[in-house]
């Protein structure tokens, strides 16, 4: 299975904006940068709202399809029948301007959703599709245990990659279980697509002993390089997604893995402090990927809430943070409005108890 050209991958799930709407021109500077320094692969969903649409006027539409790879995925849990689910794919390849895909995943695969994709016969459409030749490299995202993903790959072994979600902070969180999910991939010698290696930009902007750690080791290299470098470090990588929502971290990513190099026994004595260092994190651990609002029935911000909890609880700048609720609630549901229906727990990612979470935020931000 041929992989990128390189391994840092462009993932276009945090576009950059303007208001609420993609900044086209910003994106079509951050394709041109990564395709010019020999970087290809693009990672989108049906569900990225605008994602597919902007890659296909910033990348398609001004660029030789044989320049790049183009990855999309195909949401289940949001489908009220087979049908639907699978005109995703038909929709992602309009929405692209493209007649084929180089890799397609089933999307978010966890406990609570993973059987859905089996009833609608899924992983067969998948091969079908590849059979036809409009998807080359069939996949799935994986946001469980190692016992399901085991599961999973025994069942379909036809499959050519899984992407997990890998990073230092997470390599042993036994709510995402980097490490042990990892060595399952290559137990059943899959090649991995490796998402939110930063956690959602969290490990960007470390603080306090973590930063300084960094800084005392490599004063010239950002945190966010060595949370990169920790997941390309790894064996069978097939790219390393970053979700750059700006010409300033694209050029920051591709300053270190134009030239990759591994982390060496140094640099994973520092990640290893680090780790230790996170050991006493008590921060929301959140990356704001949102899926947690699209049920909400009171329409709550949960990321940005949580955002603001992190700002008052691990930094004490409790007047912005109430600031930052305060704004982010505005015309929308406040923590206090939670009615504990359990959709976002059950489309959390990081298996976040979210209801009792809102139940903290609100006793430290509802007036």
């Amino acid at each position: 299975m041929e992989g990128s050209k390189k391994k840092l991958g462009f993932g276009l799930m945090r576009l950059p904006r303007k208001g609420v709407a993609i900044d086209l021109k910003e994106f079509e500077r951050m394709t041109d940068h990564f395709l010019e320094n020999g970087f290809t692969y693009f990672d989108t969903a049906h569900v990225y709202p605008g994602s597919e649409e902007a890659a296909r006027k910033a990348l398609v539409q001004r660029h030789p399809r044989e320049s790049y790879t183009l990855a999309s995925k195909l949401f289940a849990a949001s489908a009220i029948s087979e049908k639907v689910a699978k005109k995703q794919l038909q929709t992602s390849l309009e929405r692209l301007g493209t007649d084929y895909l180089d890799y397609y995943l089933l999307h978010t695969l966890m406990n609570s959703n993973y059987q859905k994709y089996e009833r609608f016969h899924l992983w067969d459409f998948l091969q079908e599709q590849k059979e036809k030749g409009v998807i080359r490299h069939a996949g799935f995202s994986f946001h469980a245990g190692p016992d399901l993903l085991d599961e999973l790959l025994t069942q379909h072994p036809e499959v050519d990659f899984v992407q997990l979600q890998i990073n230092y902070a997470d390599w042993e969180n036994p709510s995402v279980t980097s490490r042990a999910n990892y060595e399952v991939a290559r137990r059943h010698n899959k090649p991995v697509v490796i998402m939110e290696p930063v956690k959602g930009g969290k490990l960007a902007n470390p603080t306090g002993e973590i930063l300084e750690a960094f800084r005392s080791a490599e004063p010239d290299m950002s945190p966010a390089s060595w949370a990169i470098r920790f997941a390309a470090s790894l064996d069978g990588v097939l790219a390393v997604l970053s979700g750059m929502s700006n010409l300033e971290q694209m050029k920051d990513n591709v300053s270190y893995m134009r030239e990759f190099r591994r982390l060496n026994e140094e640099e994973q004595q520092v990640i290893r402090e680090v780790q230790r260092l996170m050991g006493r994190d008590r921060s929301i651990q959140c990356t704001a990927c949102s899926y947690c609002t699209k049920g909400c029935p009171k329409q709550i911000p949960i990321p940005q809430i949580f955002a603001a909890v992190n700002k008052r609880d691990t930094a004490g700048r409790h007047e912005e943070a109430q600031e930052d609720y305060d704004r982010a609630v505005a015309g929308r549901g406040c923590a206090s409005d939670c009615v504990h229906c359990l959709q976002c727990e059950d489309a959390c990612p990081q298996h976040l108890h979210i209801t009792k979470l809102l139940e903290d935020a609100a006793q430290k931000f509802d007036r």
